[in-house]
């Protein structure tokens, strides 16, 4: 029986593993993360990197050592009900809701820095609409142009990037005093990043596409469980360990521009200053084009899986119509904005990201107690009742959930949650619920 990758076969891995988790998108977090964090952007950039690289890769090796075939069949370790409300939860979070929009909001956002002051509400509607309409053609009949843009746009779009990241640290903007930190980057920046990595999404992505790559090395060969998991996360060490490099380059390419540029109000906008600064306007559509065509590809791909996804948990609406479904919903979703759509995603991934980084470490350790369900379901009873008041705190306020109320749950959750305002305020009941699950499993098994 094999039991290692060769190091061939391992640089095939990890470049899917890049390519499965780095899109157009991912750039617009760490840019404006270096913005924001001025000075102290090499320890947020740290803790981006955990979030938006680290825990995609073991959300990967989780389901090798598993031996589950999807996201729907792990969180049946949890209960049956649970895997319905957190499939659901999770497919609709890097699809329709956020996700899918996200896509095509960030393209057309590289747009409006060429629309100068005029309303974008009409332009962006225009766009969508030929954006979604496209995607649902391809998205109904899968066809070897994704292949071909995959392979053709995302090589051009990393040789554009890296040579504006070249320029950028050849000719930096900033000049002087350091840039001071805004926000939670002056007090806490590790954490703050952490918590920034969340959206990426690419944690909750991996338990969702994570089998393409676990399918990819079992036929290779290696098919022990444990033995799985260690080759994909040092193959994964490869194209993550390339991914991370971008990220913290980009981070600091953010920084620099405050040299030039005030805090913008999203990454895009960044993006297109930055891009703007040194090539004028050609530098403004080369960007434009590689970035629309890379999130198309993605898009595409998530409505194809959701579908899919939905199909197999609700067998009696066709994969046709959920496509449609899917498609409208997230043309609809994207016209309120890229900044609406990312202010919305931040409570919803507060609340996800803990009961997605628990069962991660439930299902890489869960073979030193027999993946016993009643561990799953404790540490993720408790996470959950944790998630809540992440979930509460940072909504918006006064848009559904009054705003006396949110401060009412934070001040709450301040005095009964241990590092609550690091944003990690679901550490120590997930670990009180692993502890009771624990010792229910050793009491169970002795009796």
């Amino acid at each position: 029986m094999k039991k290692s990758l060769s190091f061939k076969e391992s640089i095939i891995i990890g470049s899917m593993l890049f390519g499965m988790f780095f899109g157009a998108g991912n750039l617009i977090f760490p840019v404006h993360m270096g913005q924001l964090a001025g000075s102290n952007s090499f320890p947020a950039a740290i803790g981006f990197i955990i979030t938006g690289v680290g825990l995609p890769l073991l959300g990967v090796a989780c389901l090798g050592t598993s031996k589950k075939d999807s996201l729907f069949d792990l969180a049946s370790l949890v209960g049956e009900k649970y895997k319905y409300f957190f499939t659901i939860l999770l497919y609709l979070t890097i699809g329709p809701f956020f996700a899918i929009p996200r896509c095509a909001t960030t393209s057309f956002g590289i747009m409006t820095s060429l629309l100068g002051d005029r309303s974008v509400v009409g332009p962006r509607f225009i766009f969508t609409l030929i954006f979604f309409a496209l995607a649902l053609v391809l998205a109904l009949r899968p066809s070897g142009i994704m292949n071909y843009i995959g392979k053709i746009i995302n090589p051009i779009f990393l040789v554009f990037l890296f040579l504006l990241i070249i320029v950028s640290f050849a000719k930096p903007m900033l000049s002087g005093a350091p840039i001071a930190p805004e926000e939670a980057y002056a007090t806490q920046p590790f954490f703050r990043g952490f918590i920034e990595g969340y959206n990426t999404m690419d944690a909750i992505a991996s338990l969702a596409f994570g089998i393409t790559v676990i399918t990819v090395i079992r036929n290779l060969g290696v098919t022990n469980e444990t033995d799985v998991a260690m080759n994909t996360i040092k193959a994964g060490a490869i194209g993550c360990g390339f991914m991370a490099v971008i990220y913290l380059l980009t981070t600091f390419m953010g920084t620099m521009s405050r040299g030039v540029f005030e805090t913008s109000t999203n990454g895009t906008v960044a993006l297109s200053q930055i891009s703007s600064h040194y090539f004028g306007n050609f530098g403004i559509y080369i960007l434009l084009i590689t970035v629309t065509l890379a999130c198309f590809k993605t898009s595409v791909a998530l409505i194809v899986s959701c579908s899919e996804m939905f199909n197999k948990m609700f067998p009696k609406v066709t994969v046709v119509a959920w496509t449609l479904i899917f498609t409208i919903f997230s043309f609809i979703v994207s016209n309120f904005g890229l900044d609406a759509i990312i202010t919305y995603a931040i409570p919803v991934l507060m609340f996800l990201y803990p009961l997605t980084i628990s069962i991660i470490l439930l299902a890489l350790f869960g073979k030193a107690f027999n993946f016993d369900k009643k561990v799953f379901a404790t540490t993720s009873t408790f996470a959950l009742v944790a998630a809540i008041f992440d979930f509460i705190v940072n909504f918006p306020k006064d848009s559904i959930i009054p705003a006396s109320f949110i401060e009412n749950v934070a001040t709450l959750a301040g005095k009964v949650l241990p590092f609550y305002g690091l944003g990690l305020g679901w550490i120590v009941p997930t670990l009180v619920g692993l502890v009771i699950g624990l010792v229910w499993h050793v009491a169970t098994r002795k009796a």
